[in-house]
């Protein structure tokens, strides 16, 4: 079977969006899928959380965000962003957070096989906060494919995505309420990345659903 048939029979599988009411804080799951080489894909579900102002501004207020510093080459520098990370047994921010990933974790269930558990919760203040080349390889993802879902709130940033080792990179619009699942072999042979912009942006929040033992 090729890889195209896989990803067609794939969309059956992961594509059948459940009912929601007209008054739920997101609408159906139907994303948009684009593959990509080596077995990873994108999936792209623009506006899928209707109640993005309310949980933007309540994670804004009252998430204990925090400043990370990491060694650079023989200096201990800035992180540029704001962090903070929820483990499936802490209590996480907002009610609405958890029921998200109950429905992303519902709807990819066939593909992963188990659920989403943890979230980590990134704040990127203006145009100079960013997140440089990486792969989420800390645990099973360095060995075995998985998902990485990611919701976007507050402003527009581009998420960037290259081969692993370089290559061409593919962009991909950020916005309020966006979802965009990574899947496949995404995080063993792609990055992503959230470039520095000079645009004046205001601030932007990451919400990232991952299973257990994946970071």
């Amino acid at each position: 079977m090729s890889y195209a048939d896989r990803v067609s029979l794939q969309d059956v599988l992961d594509f059948g969006a459940a009912e929601v009411s007209d008054d739920s804080p997101f609408g159906p799951l139907e994303p948009l899928r684009t593959p990509l080489s080596r077995g990873a894909w994108v999936d792209v579900a623009p506006g899928w959380l209707r109640a993005a102002d309310e949980l933007f501004e309540a994670l804004c207020r009252d998430v204990p965000w925090h400043a990370e510093r990491r060694q650079m080459y023989d200096n201990i520098v800035d992180v540029p962003r704001l962090t903070k990370f929820y483990a499936a047994d802490e209590p996480w921010p907002h009610p609405l957070v958890d029921e998200l990933c109950r429905a992303v974790s519902e709807h990819y269930l066939p593909t992963l096989g188990e659920p989403l558990v943890t979230a980590g919760l990134c704040l990127y203040r203006d145009g100079a906060d960013s997140v440089a080349w990486h792969g989420d390889r800390i645990g099973r993802s360095r060995y075995h494919d998985t998902i990485v879902a990611i919701l976007s709130l507050g402003s527009t940033r581009t998420l960037a995505l290259r081969p692993a080792g370089g290559g061409a990179s593919l962009k991909f619009t950020t916005g309020h309420g966006d979802l965009v699942v990574m899947g496949g072999s995404c995080q063993r042979t792609w990055e992503h990345a959230i470039p520095k912009t000079r645009d004046v942006v205001g601030p932007r929040i990451s919400v990232q659903f991952r299973p257990a033992g994946v970071r």
